[in-house]
């Protein structure tokens, strides 16, 4: 039986896939990129959890009132309506949350694990688990997947740019037509920066009032609103400053200038959506063979920085890290959309991570360091070789990017 994936904010198995190779880079592309009131186009809603609803949307409410994320507060409401729709209701015939088992999560985990792939099963897992645990508390009715561990996910390293590759991208860029400029600014604050792909698409720029904009050219600066809106300021490099300022000169003579979003469409085009930045990455990838996405810069910069002999502690304020378990020494790849077999026994173990040396050239330091607000807790590059070899020897996973 083939599943149907529902509209949700937690890694759908398709939203780090590249474009379509075979569309064109011309007019019918770049119009992708504006925002939109309307959803994902050939993507369906929320399925229907019929007497299960009730207590998702209760769900709902506790997750609004803990201050999560609109997407995040999506993201789990969707994988329980779906596990809710497809299969208690559909295959099991469940009415009531009291019925659901471990038998039921584990037999939903491997048909999600047969169609889609491991990462993408784990997280769904674990908007199950939150969902379960609230029931739990709030009804005190048994948790079914209290003795559960989530799917194991098969760990990829993420390749890092050499340094040819990013020359090659750049290239791509070459020009002074709107497009060019803008897609080089923004291929220069990913490769600065490392920053995730939805805080580069909130960036404000407002030329006339400093105060509102997140953007200081002067003091080569950029204020950043990161997960659950925690702000943090990243420094950019002089080639990414010059970027910007191309850019920004070409933008003020833009239909949609006065919008407060820093990055537009080409042409009247309204602002950027992340998947429009995302597509604008995969058109440029496309243009010069090199495989290119958002996290993949974030990567770079982290391995960059370390291996340049940054501190790990800068590394976590400059990427928005809150634990150390996010940690760059080892970084899985995305979610890959390809299926994954597995049985229920082979989603209980978590398997470690190790990271390959790798002796092609690197650029410089990325990045100027992190400076805070508070001279007390200003943070600057420390060159110890202990700090290295502790980052290049941790076994940290990377969660949450």
């Amino acid at each position: 039986m083939a599943l149907e994936p529902h509209l949700s904010g937690l890694g759908h198995p398709q939203e780090r896939r590249a474009a379509d190779p075979a569309a064109a880079a011309g007019p019918a592309e770049e119009s992708k990129t504006m925002a939109s009131p309307r959803g994902r186009r050939g993507r369906p809603g929320l399925p229907d959890a019929g007497p299960l609803g009730a207590d998702i949307a209760s769900f709902r409410l506790h997750l609004a009132a803990e201050g999560k994320a609109a997407r995040t507060v999506q993201g789990y409401t969707g994988a329980v309506s779906w596990f809710a729709a497809a299969y208690l209701l559909g295959q099991a015939g469940k009415t009531s949350w009291e019925q659901a088992d471990g038998h039921d999560v584990r037999q939903w985990m491997v048909q999600l694990l047969d169609q889609y792939s491991d990462a993408y099963a784990s997280i769904q897992f674990r908007a199950l688990r939150q969902f379960f645990k609230w029931l739990a508390t709030e009804d005190e009715i048994p948790d079914p997947m209290d003795r559960l561990r989530a799917p194991r996910v098969a760990v990829r390293e993420v390749p890092v740019f050499t340094s040819v590759e990013l020359p090659a991208l750049q290239k791509t860029c070459r020009g002074s037509t709107f497009a060019a400029r803008r897609d080089a600014a923004i291929i220069a604050v990913f490769t600065a920066t490392g920053i995730r792909l939805s805080e580069l698409a909130r960036i404000r720029y407002h030329p006339g009032d400093p105060t509102r904009s997140d953007l200081d050219l002067h003091a080569r600066e950029i204020r950043i609103a990161g997960k659950a809106g925690k702000p943090r300021t990243v420094r950019i490099g002089h080639q990414a400053a010059r970027s910007l300022d191309r850019y920004l000169r070409t933008r003020a003579r833009h239909p949609q200038a006065w919008r407060p979003q820093l990055w537009l469409g080409a042409g009247s085009r309204g602002p950027l959506t992340p998947a429009g930045i995302y597509q604008i990455i995969a058109r440029r990838d496309r243009q010069c063979g090199v495989t290119a996405y958002p996290h993949r810069f974030r990567h770079h910069f982290s391995h960059t920085w370390l291996d340049r002999g940054g501190a790990e502690r800068d590394l976590m304020e400059l990427n928005g890290w809150t634990s150390p378990r996010c940690s760059p020494a080892t970084a899985p790849a995305p979610a890959a959309p390809a299926p994954a077999a597995a049985t229920t026994a082979s989603w209980k173990t978590e398997v470690p991570l190790t990271r390959n040396h790798r002796s092609d050239p690197q650029p410089p330091l990325p990045a100027t360091p992190f400076r805070a607000a508070d001279p007390k807790t200003r943070l600057g590059p420390r060159f110890k070789l202990g700090d290295l070899r502790e980052a290049l020897t941790s076994r940290l996973v990377l969660r949450g990017g």
